[in-house]
């Protein structure tokens, strides 16, 4: 069987016909439409396509996806790792060597079948039954890039000098589920997200528009806030990278003790997962990358066969409880397991699927011209 055709999907926007492919985030500031993977240690795979139109995400297609069993996923840090990593969290917190940490596990399953393992299928099955403000596919066999994403957080939004990033910290079933600690938590974060930007941004133009507002997804609700700024003369998408990666949200402040503490505790490589997944067009001065959460990736390199991985995690603070930390890694993580893992021709959204799910890819997409975008 051939290898399938490379693509990128970024919600109603597809990307076919690839040009070349680049390591460089340099070619983002050159010329062309480019689907952007980044993975959380810092590997990057840039891929420019030649065609670029409006496409709705494509119908579901009975077995070009045959997920694993249910019960056939493993995770790098069981119950009893991960309450004890929170505590540890909370001990290095006391000691005043971090103020909060992302503590993340990566669950793995084997694919039953290599060649119904295509995640632009997965990528169908998450846009009908969870549907994403930031849904994405990226479909690169030759380079070791197979992603479906799910994500509803926003890492950078560039439209000519304006850069906006949107930082989720605090998560519940409902709104009555947040507490203080969940506000806490993310004014920690806007803080660390405006300093990252601050260092690429014209002084003072760094502003924060919205602080801890309540979004709902399907299954559950965020707090989300924005902080915007305007790149100084000079800057591009290397200087903004630099400064900003890995996003805020998913490492912790200050961050870079937060990282050396993610390296002692986590056991897997995130991989794309906490990473950043989106769209430069270099042409127009545009792009859009998404934090790589509610994120799925198609791992070929295993001895025994294709697995597929997923990576749900939690920011920890000292008002962090262990057990209801873990409790909202499988809170994030149920839904999208049980999509990947259910029969694809039996699926149906669960009541109120599509409810509420915030349209923010709007302001900087591609124009539209006859029959393409490019």
């Amino acid at each position: 069987m051939h290898p399938p055709t490379p693509l990128a999907r970024f919600g109603d926007l597809l990307a076919t016909g690839l040009r070349d492919v680049t390591d460089d985030p340099a070619a983002l500031d050159s010329s062309g439409f480019w689907a952007v993977a980044a993975d959380f240690d810092g590997a990057l795979v840039c891929a420019r396509f030649a065609d670029v139109r409006r496409a709705p995400a494509p119908p579901v297609r009975p077995g070009a996806w045959r997920g694993p069993r249910a019960d056939a996923w493993t995770s790098s840090l069981d119950h009893d790792a991960y309450t004890a990593g929170v505590r540890e969290i909370r001990a290095r917190i006391a000691r005043g060597e971090v103020y909060q940490a992302n503590l993340c596990r990566v669950l793995s399953a084997p694919l039953p079948d290599p060649d119904a393992a295509d995640p632009d299928a997965l990528g169908a099955l998450l846009a009908r039954d969870n549907p994403a403000p930031y849904a994405s596919v990226i479909r690169l066999p030759g380079h070791g890039v197979e992603i479906a994403s799910a994500s509803p957080e926003l890492f950078l939004r560039r439209a000519g000098r304006t850069v906006e990033s949107g930082p989720i910290k605090g998560t519940g079933r409902t709104p009555d589920d947040l507490l203080e600690k969940d506000h806490a938590e993310n004014v920690m974060i806007v803080d660390l997200v405006r300093n990252d930007l601050g260092r690429v941004c014209a002084s003072g133009s760094v502003t924060v528009p919205a602080l801890c507002a309540v979004e709902r997804h399907p299954g559950l609700v965020h707090l989300v806030s924005t902080v915007r700024g305007e790149l100084a003369p000079g800057v591009g998408w290397p200087g903004l990278l630099a400064a900003s990666f890995p996003p805020g949200s998913v490492t912790g402040a200050p961050k870079s003790s937060a990282l050396r503490l993610i390296a002692a505790l986590e056991t897997a490589p995130r991989g794309p997962y906490c990473g950043g997944i989106g769209w430069v067009d270099a042409d127009r001065g545009t792009g859009q990358l998404a934090v790589g959460i509610r994120t799925f990736w198609i791992d070929r390199a295993e001895r025994g066969g294709p697995v597929v991985r997923f990576g749900t995690g939690a920011g920890i603070t000292w008002g962090s409880e262990p057990e209801r930390e873990w409790r909202e890694t499988e809170l994030k993580a149920a839904r999208l397991l049980a999509i990947a893992s259910g029969p694809d021709d039996e699926h149906a959204p669960a009541p109120g699927a599509a409810r509420s799910v915030p349209d923010r890819t709007r302001p900087v997409e591609p124009a539209e011209s006859e029959g393409s975008l490019r």
